[in-house]
């Protein structure tokens, strides 16, 4: 069988087992097992609130238990060690197990969910949280949450130091599912931290002492916070103080040569790009084409006299 078969078919086995512990063992307040196969055969170590009756009377109802899980399960010579809970309120198995019990007694469910919490804080838990999910009180199921100090959700800490457990209350409009987790008394959890009082700094972290020597931190120190407040406080007052009217005048007068003077610019700019502007040709092709220009008009001019003169001679034969 290949590794990963192996480690469902484990686990598969492993959850079949605590469910005929919970069977079985209900009544004598079961509280969770722990499974770990030697060499000898298979040591099962069973949780419980009552371990006489998991006993039984001789021994008689341990020996049953141990034929069934031999022929149900088949192993190998199982060896079950029963241990007492010292504090039950803070097993979660056997929390939720009795919930489930007093809802099927006719506990309100509010009621029963605040008391329940009330004793796991009281017990000196760190945290706590019971959700109820199902008909608790009419024929549309929702859920129901309570919750008591500090719980952990995520990560590593939720899987190895918050304890969880689940029953189930069998009621006449359905089932309803209880969910019982809590944080135990003295639980390391990675964000807590602790505060030393009365202790040298130099004892707990003696390189960090010797680095600020050598820098002399406190030398660089000295003054410069109070200079530098110094200035910034006048430079807020001087930002902060009121404006008055020889202030505005003097600031008016400001803009308006400011506006003044960009305007003789921009003049000044346009000129010296009229006078830049350069006549393609040169002065000689100018004087030319005045040239012919002048000897054009003399032209039109002698035959436009010629013309008159032409015109007179006949006005003359005509009379005649």
């Amino acid at each position: 069988m290949a590794d990963e078969h192996q480690f469902i078919e484990n686990g598969l086995q492993r959850s079949q087992i605590d469910e005929f512990f919970q069977e079985e063992l209900g009544r004598a307040g079961y509280g969770g097992m722990d499974v770990a196969k030697t060499p000898m055969g298979t040591q099962i170590v069973l949780k419980a609130e009552k371990p006489g009756m998991v006993i039984g009377k001789g021994g008689e109802n341990i020996r049953k238990v141990t034929t069934a899980l031999e022929e149900r399960f088949n192993l190998e010579d199982p060896q079950i060690d029963v241990q007492e809970v010292e504090e039950p309120d803070l097993n979660a198995r056997i929390v939720a197990d009795r919930l489930a019990n007093a809802l099927e007694r006719g506990w309100y469910f509010r009621k029963a969910g605040h008391t329940t919490i009330d004793r796991i804080m009281e017990a000196g838990a760190l945290g706590a949280e019971i959700v109820l999910s199902g008909k608790v009180t009419g024929a549309r199921s929702r859920v129901e949450k309570f919750n008591r100090g500090y719980i952990k959700h995520n990560g590593e800490p939720a899987e190895e130091v918050v304890d969880h457990g689940q029953g189930v209350a069998v009621m006449k409009l359905g089932t309803i599912g209880v969910d019982v987790k809590i944080i135990p008394p003295g639980a390391e959890l990675p964000d807590d931290f602790e505060v030393n009082e009365d202790m040298d700094p130099e004892e707990l972290v003696p390189d960090a002492v010797e680095a600020n020597e050598a820098e002399g931190v406190e030398e660089l120190l000295e003054g410069e916070p109070e200079e530098a407040e110094a200035a910034a406080a006048a430079a807020d007052a001087e930002a902060e103080a009121p404006a008055t009217e020889a202030d505005e005048e003097a600031l008016d007068e400001d803009v308006v040569e400011e506006v003044i003077e960009e305007e003789v610019e921009a003049d000044a700019d346009a000129d010296e790009e009229f006078e830049e502007v350069e006549v393609p040709g040169g002065d000689e092709d100018v004087e030319e084409e005045l040239e012919e220009l002048e000897e054009d008009v003399e032209a039109e001019a002698e035959e436009l006299v010629e013309e008159m003169e032409a015109e007179d001679d006949e006005d003359e034969g005509g009379d005649a």
